[in-house]
């Protein structure tokens, strides 16, 4: 399709097509859970591909090409291992155990906050949002089972501590993507991106810590808490914080996991195996909305749809706040239209880098504002890899989780409030 240079506004309607009938079906049903998100794919797929103006075979092969990019298969690849792995953990007793003995260090007041800084731990030490998610969902999902809280609730806590790491991590993808793109160090982009952010942290803890955590029950009986039954979890923690790739991570997880449950009696080969192929199988539908997205996308860039959001917003530019927030609601926009978090900044990247030179914005705040914003939308999205695979691990809906994301909210609202009062201030 030939691109006009301002964009197509009508290339963003089946984005509006997905979020509308996913929502509205489900706004229907009265429950969120009973609607296939793949539903909603597949309509605002065949709208994607109907509104193209190219011959169908070169619509399909264009949708296909998104749906198969290099980075939503290396997601696919990590949702395949993570639901072997989550699946091999618990059938051989790491789970449960890993429950046991958290609700026995920490006390029930404190367990949603202790389970918030290990996420933030966790994040900040791999650099990945979704290993944190993949490690630490299935234990939040289990205790939420034991002690009666809503389990979207206690996911929420981990995702929230997972995009903490993210956006400051000087390992995430998304920090190496903001520092490169607006030509200043990690370190610099660090100081004025936690300026920001850590008031979020704090609120976002004394939020856990202070007000009703849903916990209903605090007795866990029956549980095996032999620390050898927690050793696939503990080796997957080491081996990520010793930044080894995620995908190798959780092959070594599921050998643990195999090994350690063989040796132990808890479960035998055949089990073992079987259980495997279940662990996968759950991951079906977050695969398939997965390509859906990825082909949806790049019909949607392709048709001019970031190009027209980017026009509308830079034309509107004349004074440095309103630089900093085009830079915001440019990144939020390509990161709608991409549900990646690091492609939208490298999408956008040289734009943002244009606007802050124009307007005196430092390199090194221009990077936390995309890395920040982008992290922000990236836990709005029900089709973003972080809440589809929280979702899936969880068996809940992603929609159930949003309204309980206290810190990306909060950390939002953090980040709008620096650029209203231009604080921290850097000049070089």
């Amino acid at each position: 399709m030939q691109q006009h240079s301002k964009g197509n506004i009508y290339a963003l309607l089946p984005l509006v097509i997905f979020l509308g009938v996913y929502m509205t079906t489900a706004l229907i049903a009265g429950d969120f859970y009973k609607i296939s998100i793949t539903v909603a794919g597949m309509a605002a797929s065949i709208a994607a591909v109907a509104m193209s103006k190219e011959t169908l075979n070169e619509r399909i092969h264009n949708y296909s090409k998104g749906a198969t990019d290099s980075n939503i298969m290396v997601m696919i690849w990590i949702f395949v291992l993570a639901g072997a792995f989550a699946a091999s953990a618990k059938a051989m007793g790491a789970v449960d155990a890993t429950v046991a003995l958290t609700l026995k260090v920490i006390p029930k007041q404190f367990l949603p906050a202790g389970i918030f800084i290990a996420a933030c731990f966790t994040s900040i030490s791999i650099g990945t949002s979704v290993g944190t998610i993949v490690a630490l969902t299935p234990i939040a999902a289990t205790i939420a089972e034991q002690t009666g809280c809503e389990t979207a609730w206690l996911v929420a806590v981990v995702v929230g501590g997972a995009f903490f790491g993210d956006n400051l991590s000087f390992i995430s993808d998304t920090t190496i993507a903001a520092t490169r793109t607006q030509g200043c160090t990690m370190r610099d982009k660090f100081r004025t991106n936690f300026a920001i952010v850590a008031p979020a942290a704090f609120i976002t803890l004394l939020v856990y810590t202070f007000t009703n955590n849903h916990i209903t029950s605090y007795e866990v009986e029956g549980i095996d808490a032999h620390w050898a039954t927690i050793l696939p979890y503990i080796f997957v923690l080491t081996t990520a914080l010793t930044g080894v790739n995620v995908l190798l991570v959780l092959t070594l997880g599921i050998v643990s996991a195999g090994i350690i449950g063989l040796l132990s009696g808890s479960i035998n080969l055949i089990d073992w195996i079987g259980t495997m192929g279940e662990g996968i199988n759950s991951m079906g539908e977050l695969i398939i909305i997965t390509m859906m997205a990825g082909g949806i996308l790049e019909l949607t860039r392709l048709n001019g749809g970031i190009e027209y959001i980017i026009s509308r917003i830079n034309n509107r530019i004349t004074t440095r706040r309103g630089a900093e927030s085009a830079i915001a609601a440019i990144v939020m926009a390509a990161n709608v239209c991409t549900a990646n978090n690091t492609v939208a900044i490298i999408s956008i990247g040289e734009i943002a880098r244009n606007i802050a030179t124009r307007f005196g914005i430092a390199p090194r705040r221009a990077a936390s504002i995309l890395d920040t914003f982008s992290c922000f939308m990236q836990g709005m999205l029900p089709y973003g890899a972080q809440l589809l695979m929280a979702a899936g691990l969880a068996a809940i809906s992603p929609m159930e989780i949003i309204p309980h994301l206290y810190y990306p909210f909060i950390m939002g609202a953090c980040a709008v409030t620096a650029i209203i009062l231009q604080w921290p201030r850097y000049r070089k």
